[in-house]
């Protein structure tokens, strides 16, 4: 109960952001704008800043980012052998696999910094640092091969992966910014997260699903069920501090990352279809994250 109400304020900006969007003369288009506001600026610099001022000690964190990258690899087979099952339609299956892996980023950083304050919130900037490229490539690359675009462009013009090589190439050169640059990266990065959460419920949409809800059962079990699962057990087996393994469980138990509609949409997939998935994954994401927390709890 108590990490349920720690977790209830980025809820409920969600909560505000479908609010305004359906009931108020902000409407979709208004949000539309700042979906690509949050996706191309706000939240690169957000990225990129929390990299560049989180000291990647190696010998602390090596262990973290291994479980990390262990869970998002795993969503990748998982997400990917489902299309592989009798009856899942390719070009479905192809904009929406990503849902399986990728993770809402803005609720990550947002809900990290409330269980584990600073450390917590570096750390999750980490995961998030090393597991992006992952996500991204994976991504792209059905989408890529089943709407015929070129698959390294979009690679090379992708703001997550490129904020997040330039905040770690920022980060290992030991480069330091004039106050004046660092506090407006600071303040531009601050507002990414209050705007992306409300994008995020300005998005929910669940009418897309009725096509093949078999396929986004199956998608929601690996993001929600499984992903978790597996965070608990790599955390335990390479020993993590308790500290970390929180934050890596609420990485592996985050919904779907809220601009998978945005790349699913840009490259001719089925975006009504993945809108759905985000929705849902968003809605049962407020449940599983606390309920995950609290397994991971009574398991130490």
């Amino acid at each position: 109960m108590a990490t349920a109400l720690l977790l209830l304020p980025d809820f409920l900006l969600i909560a505000l952001g479908f609010v305004l969007c359906h009931r108020s003369a902000l409407n979709r288009p208004v949000w539309d704008a700042a979906e690509r506001l949050v996706y191309y600026l706000l939240f690169p610099v957000l990225l990129f800043n929390s990299i560049v001022k989180s000291p990647l000690q190696l010998g602390q964190t090596a262990s973290l980012a291994l479980a990390s990258v262990g869970v998002v690899a795993a969503g990748v087979l998982c997400a990917f052998a489902i299309g592989r099952l009798p009856g899942v339609d390719a070009r479905r299956h192809a904009a929406g696999a990503q849902t399986a892996f990728r993770f809402n980023s803005f609720i990550g950083l947002a809900l990290a910094e409330r269980l584990g304050g600073p450390p917590g919130l570096a750390w999750m900037a980490l995961s998030i640092a090393m597991c992006v490229p992952l996500c991204n490539v994976a991504a792209v690359w059905p989408l890529a091969r089943h709407g015929g675009h070129s698959y390294g462009r979009e690679l090379l013009r992708n703001p997550l992966i490129l904020s997040t090589a330039a905040g770690i190439a920022a980060n290992l050169a030991g480069l330091k910014f004039p106050d004046a640059l660092a506090t407006t990266l600071q303040r531009i990065g601050l507002a990414a997260l209050p705007l992306g959460l409300m994008a995020t419920g300005a998005g929910l949409r669940l009418g897309g699903l009725k096509a093949a809800p078999g396929l986004a059962a199956a998608l929601m079990a690996v993001r929600h069920a499984v992903l978790p699962a597996i965070a608990i057990g790599l955390t335990a087996a390479l020993a993590l501090p308790a500290e970390q393994r929180s934050i890596v469980v609420l990485f592996a138990a985050l919904p779907t990352a809220s601009s998978a509609y945005v790349l699913a949409a840009r490259m001719g997939g089925d975006g009504g279809y993945v809108a759905g998935l985000v929705t849902l994954s968003t809605l049962l994401g407020m449940f599983s994250i606390p309920l995950w927390l609290a397994v991971l709890a009574a398991a130490h």
